[in-house]
């Protein structure tokens, strides 16, 4: 079906984008807010909140498909695009993308979002952000116009011959770390608890004391909720750089303090996610490679996810090549076009690592169900639950979609969106 109409419209964001520098160097908590002066440019404070744009395509007949632009809450660190403003962003779409979308027919999701993907202003490509929202519309309108979900369009031009089935959820905790831990054990998520270890003096310690009770304490509330030993939750922190900045980046170091963690969680396997920032895409490849070469060397069963400075698609096959993680995090909308996720998704699993569909609590319930999609159809190892913070949220949304998608297409042949196999 032909596209007759864009429409775009500023909408919320599942929580907030903040200025994760300012954050590092020791800003204070003032009840939800932060105290201090932004770090990072764009920010007009620390904490402030998210903007997302709603893009809704108007079909022939009247059907209307739609995406929503997002960022991730750490906008403008690791090398990402900078904050998203929603009302510059609804002007650069009508102004550049409409015109290309407008008479279209919505036929090949691959073809018109790696267009819109590649499209360039004053030499520059798209906020990422934008190509993300576009693009997740565009696969909306391709599946309305064959009559199928888009995991079936996905699986389909993609040939992955993925079974549509759900794939692990991983569920972040935010600041309130111990009432939302009882909330994913209770609920029996596959994955917990993200813990937001941002901040060495709170939340790591000077020796990673902090962080290293704070393992201890999942552990045993796990034993201690969990109703019996059947629920074997996988446990993944994300420490923000702060394992390095603690240890003054020595990978020796960091290695037998993620070696002790490891014993320490046991039964539970560990993940530790960007234990150490680098500060460039080179510099994060050797510190991640020569640290995951250390943990084999000394038996070290945890497992290292890459996050910052990996943000492209370009970036994580180089990510990949050099075998510099266990673990990839595929950061939805740090790749632009959704896409990108899909690419980059299969790629990782083609080359024996553990392929994780992620993103950020600063998206919108939108963003998050067509990524369900997205992971359904690629295989993904985990899915990030989102948006928001706030456990039951973001796990109701990106559950309930899977589980819809996978009862809708039970029993349906691959190929039946009607897509020619490529040559």
């Amino acid at each position: 079906m032909p596209i007759t109409d864009v429409i775009c419209v500023p909408v919320r964001t599942g929580f907030y984008s903040d200025d994760q520098e300012a954050i590092r160097a020791g800003a204070r908590h003032d009840g939800f807010d932060y105290t201090g002066v932004p770090l990072t440019a764009g920010f007009s404070r620390i904490r402030q909140p998210g903007e997302a744009v709603s893009v809704m395509l108007v079909l022939d007949g009247g059907d209307i498909a739609f995406g929503d632009c997002a960022a991730v809450q750490y906008s403008g660190a690791g090398g990402r695009d900078p904050v998203f403003a929603a009302a510059g962003a609804i002007e650069t779409i009508e102004r550049h993308v409409v015109p290309l979308l407008e008479g279209r027919t919505a036929a090949s999701f691959r073809e018109l979002a790696g267009e819109i993907d590649a499209l360039e202003v004053d030499g520059a490509p798209l906020h990422t952000a934008i190509r993300y929202g576009v693009t997740q519309a565009i696969l909306d309108a391709v599946a309305r116009t064959r009559g199928v979900t888009m995991a079936e369009v996905v699986r389909d031009e993609y040939e992955t011959g993925i079974d549509l089935k759900p794939v692990p959820i991983f569920v972040q905790s935010g600041d309130d770390r111990y009432n939302n831990v009882d909330k994913m054990i209770l609920k029996r998520v596959e994955v917990l608890p993200h813990g937001l270890v941002n901040n060495v003096e709170e939340k790591l310690g000077a020796k990673g004391e902090i962080f290293e009770e704070f393992v201890v304490w999942v552990r045993d509330r796990i034993q201690s909720l969990g109703s019996d030993d059947s629920y074997r939750p996988l446990l993944h922190f994300d420490t923000y750089g702060t394992i390095g900045m603690a240890f003054g980046a020595d990978i020796d170091a960091v290695a037998s303090y993620l070696a002790h963690l490891s014993e320490v969680a046991a039964p539970y396997r560990l993940r530790i996610e960007h234990p150490i920032d680098a500060g460039s895409r080179a510099g994060q490849i050797d510190a991640l490679g020569s640290l995951r070469a250390r943990l084999l060397e000394i038996g070290a069963t945890v497992e290292i996810v890459v996050d910052e400075w990996c943000n492209t698609l370009e970036d994580i096959e180089a990510f990949v090549a050099a075998g510099a993680a266990d673990v990839i995090h595929v950061k939805t909308p740090d790749l632009g076009g959704i896409n990108n996720t899909a690419e980059a998704l299969l790629h990782v699993r083609r080359n024996g690592l553990l392929a994780y569909c992620g993103g950020t609590c600063n998206e919108t319930d939108r963003s998050a169900q067509i990524c369900a999609h997205v992971a359904m159809a690629c295989g993904a190892d985990q899915i990030l639950a989102k948006p928001g913070m706030g456990v039951d949220e973001g796990l109701m949304t990106v559950s309930n979609e899977m589980a819809r998608v996978a009862a809708i297409t039970k029993g349906r042949p691959a190929g039946r969106s009607g897509v020619a196999p490529s040559p």
